[in-house]
């Protein structure tokens, strides 16, 4: 074929994500888009992958994308009219213990809410699907009845006719060998000539972080992943499979015994083994080792001294399996992530650039990454909000060593569950603040956040502080106690915190007032004062929130969550003009909130600042000597102010806070006040999701305002109907855990919403949930919540804002 010289859309990759971005693209309209493959398609991970395809996903935005590119695959078939192997067999997921039992009811709450069954089983009814396996040590288990097997390369020849059905073009071997930007466009670069596009996507497989190297010089960054070598074995033909299979009209269901990590399923009539072991090696990261230029269609040498734990296991739970040998092995490169979630998304800092790669599990997830890629690109938005596989939740924390150590764990850990209290202890210390010694020095337990250490609370001599202790779904761990002692602390007395790593934005220059109001969906502050501002998306959800600090007429500094630091940056480079100058100073300063109601007594004893300027000033002065700017503002709901101290001066300014009588508390302590209050987190409350107005957030809308921002009409045709919902504050009947993310809420015995973050509030001594429901369900309506399976009383409260309503003590 002769190669287009120029296209609407390049995509780098022929694996079954690239083909299915291609697939959705061509489908939606999009048909000036062409796919570049060095080889043929499927080369890449595509063609060794076992094609497993499960809905289950204890991510929910992973799951939606699953979900949806299973429907997808059902469908196929007719739809290009293309044959593909894909048996949906249905398949068993093993817990061995109550907790891992708890996990599996909060995903089965997850899929209710997409429309999907899963079952909760007890051993027997276990058995009853998959009669070949020992169940006397089972706790129980879960049943997806859609779960199942597809044919890798069938499945994306056939999203290749589809996606060529519809204009896509093609280039089989035609390798991309690199990029450049010329009056900005993309000029993508082949053996067979260049081609002219407005965007490109990365959709290299375990080859992205190598196609990631050409855009460092056009303001990317090092791909922040590792290729794993990833073994599973087929056993030689079984009779009473076969028997079972001829009986029954179709296959046995898979296996997953998440507890010893792997996966057990028919192939023909054999039996395929797919371990997650420990001892896993990762590939290609050594300088004696290095990625070979080509590695199409090619395999590892076999490794299964690193499966035998895992091959005894399999073969006590499902004896079968020792009947026979091993017909072949098949060891060979998947890409991972440094927490194991795909790639999908703008590439940071790249104008016009888009990644869609590090699928450790790519057939199950490719259909809907098409999908959710594809919307990026033509909407700038997607329809599910999908932060997790954001490819800017990475910033420059996230190196080779990180990228490597992470993927060594998450790969160890691929079914472990992820407890709210649990810090993965790989790769740490990344970013530390300089108060980090004194922290830990005081008990401090960290976490990470963006790469930055931040105490979560601190123990006092003799608490439990094992990792082992917080491999629980309670919130009654060693910490509990603590966390209410530094809620009673900042209540009743003065407490501080450091708060290490927020995104902090310089943003100046003439024009840079007038630039914002065409972006915020609302009013800046006056000079000497500070409000949030909120950006949404075309739509008129919501994008992102910052605190908004204005020290001139056209200077400002923007401060948003640590983790939103490369996706606000992006947000702001690409919607202000070049002549306002866009600093980020993230590293440069480091913030500590001193709050509560003796604050104002404590700070006086080291500051010269004005402690009787109002509720949102902020003013230069200084603590301990050193400059500071004090920001009259508290998270936790108290009388307080945030101290914004240089990096080179943070330490001594904490110690003179400290020193004044000031005592620390975590961020679990805050957490559980900003609840109270009813403000809202970013990725937790605050999602893409959801609109503004319905998250209540329409004062922060100034819709007769003359710029016309991101969103305006949106926002404008739906303030001119009733809600269909709204975000509420429960106050729930208190069980032993907090309701999690996505949490169902019942009334009446239909499910009417989601809870969105919860806690324990100890200062009005009530579990709290912040949640999204049915506009139709009233101030004071008796619901249900979901809490891991058990459903516990709530009910809807008038005001968000539990704690102190009309903020006397904040504004005191």
């Amino acid at each position: 074929m002769t190669l287009p010289s120029s296209a609407r859309v390049v995509i780098i990759g022929g694996g079954v994500v690239g083909v299915s971005a291609l697939y959705h693209l061509a489908k939606a309209g999009w048909s000036d888009c062409v796919l570049l493959e060095k080889n043929e398609l499927t080369a890449g991970s595509t063609w060794h992958a076992a094609g497993n395809c499960p809905n289950f996903a204890a991510n929910y935005g992973v799951m939606n994308m699953q979900r949806y590119g299973l429907e997808l695959y059902r469908g196929l078939a007719a739809e290009v009219d293309y044959p593909i192997n894909y048996h949906v067999t249905g398949a068993v997921r093993l817990a061995h213990s109550h907790k891992r039992m708890m996990e599996f009811e909060r995903v089965r709450g997850l899929a209710a809410h997409m429309g999907l069954q899963m079952d909760i089983c007890t051993p027997d009814e276990l058995q009853a699907h998959m009669p070949f396996m020992e169940t006397h040590d089972l706790e129980g288990g879960l049943w997806d009845p859609l779960d199942g097997d597809i044919d890798p390369s069938q499945v994306t020849q056939a999203l290749a006719k589809g996606a060529r059905a519809h204009g896509g073009t093609i280039a089989r071997f035609t390798p991309a060998t690199g990029v450049s930007r010329q009056n900005g466009e993309w000029v993508v670069h082949t053996e067979k000539g260049d081609i002219r596009c407005e965007y490109v996507v990365n959709a290299a497989g375990y080859y992205a972080a190598r196609v990631g190297d050409w855009f460092i010089p056009h303001g990317g960054r090092d791909v922040p992943m590792t290729v794993m070598s990833h073994q599973y074995f087929l056993t030689e033909a079984i009779p009473e499979i076969k028997a079972w299979t001829e009986a029954n009209g179709r296959k046995v269901p898979m296996l997953r015994d998440v507890d010893s990590s792997y996966y057990l399923r028919q192939d023909t009539y054999s039996l395929n083994l797919g371990p997650y072991e420990r001892n896993c090696q990762a590939a290609w990261v050594t300088a004696d080792d290095q990625m070979p230029d080509d590695f199409s269609f090619q395999l590892y040498p076999d490794d299964l001294d690193r499966l035998e734990w895992y091959i005894e296991d399999a073969m006590a739970r499902v004896p079968l399996l020792g009947t026979q040998g091993v017909q072949r092995n098949i060891n060979g490169p998947i890409p991972y992530a440094p927490d194991g979630l795909p790639m999908i998304g703008p590439m940071p800092g790249v104008p016009n650039a888009f990644e869609a790669h590090s699928f450790t599990f790519g057939i199950a997830q490719g259909g809907g990454a098409g999908k959710v890629i594809s919307e990026w690109i033509m909407h700038g938005h997607t329809e599910w909000d999908m932060w997790s596989c954001d490819p800017r939740r990475y910033t420059g924390h996230a190196d080779a060593q990180f990228s490597l150590g992470k993927a060594l764990e998450t790969y160890g850990h691929e079914y472990a569950m992820h407890f709210p209290h649990h810090e993965w202890p790989s790769e740490r210390n990344k970013k530390l603040s300089p108060n980090h010694e004194r922290l830990v020095a005081d008990g401090g337990q960290m976490g990470a956040y963006n790469g930055w250490e931040r105490a979560n609370w601190f123990a006092k001599p003799g608490d439990d502080t094992s990792e082992e202790a917080t491999l629980t779904w309670d919130r009654n761990g060693p910490w509990e106690v603590r966390m209410r002692e530094e809620v009673e602390a900042v209540r009743d007395g003065a407490g501080v915190i450091d708060l290490c790593g927020f995104s902090r934005f310089s943003v100046s220059g003439a024009g840079a007032a007038e630039a914002l109001r065409g972006l915020v969906t609302g009013a800046l502050p006056k000079v000497g004062r500070m409000n949030l501002i909120y950006i949404a998306d075309t739509r008129g959800h919501v994008r992102t929130e910052m605190s908004c600090i204005r020290h001139g007429e056209d200077d400002f500094t923007l401060m948003t969550a640590a983790v939103a630091q490369w996706h606000d940056f992006d947000i702001l480079r690409a919607h202000l003009p070049d002549s306002v100058s866009i600093t980020d100073r993230s590293a440069d300063v480091v913030a500590m909130l001193v709050t509560g109601p003796k604050s104002r007594d404590l700070l006086s004893k080291v500051t010269d600042a004005d402690l009787s300027l109002g509720w949102l000033s902020h003013q230069q002065a200084t603590v301990a000597g050193k400059p500071v700017m004090l920001a009259r503002v508290s998270f936790a709901g108290e009388l307080g102010w945030e101290v914004h101290a240089a990096t080179s001066d943070a330490a001594e300014v904490y110690d003179a806070i400290r020193g004044a009588g000031a005592v620390p508390f975590g961020m679990y302590a805050l957490n559980s006040m900003r609840i109270e209050k009813g403000y809202l987190t970013w990725k937790g409350d605050l999602s893409s999701d959801y609109s503004l107005l319905e998250t209540g957030l329409g004062r922060f809308v100034k819709l007769d305002k003359p710029q016309d921002f991101p969103g305006k009409a949106a926002i404008a045709e739906e303030a001119g109907k009733p809600l269909t919902r709204r975000m509420v504050t429960l106050i729930v009947e208190p069980g032993q855990q907090d309701a999690p993310y996505m949490a169902a809420v019942f009334a009446n015995g239909t499910r009417v919403g989601e809870v969105l973050s919860a806690a324990y509030g100890y200062r009005v001594g009530e579990a709290i949930a912040i949640a999204m429901l049915d506009a139709t369900v009233p101030d004071g309506a008796t619901v249900e919540v979901e809490v891991y399976g058990q459903r516990h009383g709530a009910t809807v409260q008038p005001d968000s804002c539990l704690w102190d309503a009309d903020n006397a003590r904040i504004r005191a």
